[in-house]
């Protein structure tokens, strides 16, 4: 059975490199539809970035996905694909990889969250 979001039947997907697929299936993540798409994409050396654009289009459009993980080394090759996704679901998610550690200066989608809030609200509910 597939680890699910807090809506039932709404599912997790991951664009990634081998290791951190192979870890996310092994957690319960894995699941193929009914039209027999699969909710992981493994990227390696010889994929094309259009192929990474092509596969997280169709997790886009997929209404069965809230959630989009990707490697951020594989985000930054489609940076314009996600920086055009406006929508709150499916959430994109850019998470390290084995070889590639996050940073945060490069995460648009951090940089947005973050530009939503004042600095002097955050200190004032604090206090």
């Amino acid at each position: 059975m597939a680890l699910h979001s807090a809506i039932k039947g709404k599912l997790i997907s991951v664009i990634g490199d081998e290791d951190t697929c192979v870890g996310f299936l092994l957690g319960g993540v894995g699941e193929i539809n009914k039209n027999r798409h699969p909710n992981f994409m493994v990227v390696d050396k010889n994929t094309a970035v259009s192929e990474i654009e092509d596969c997280f289009k169709r997790f886009l459009r997929r209404d069965d996905i809230d959630i989009i993980l990707i490697n951020q080394n594989y985000a930054e090759l489609i940076r314009h694909v996600i920086d055009a996704h406006t929508s709150p679901i499916p959430a994109v998610l850019e998470i390290p990889s084995k070889d590639h550690p996050y940073d945060a200066s490069k995460d648009s989608i951090l940089r947005r969250a973050k530009g939503m809030f004042n600095p002097e609200d955050l200190v004032a509910s604090r206090g």
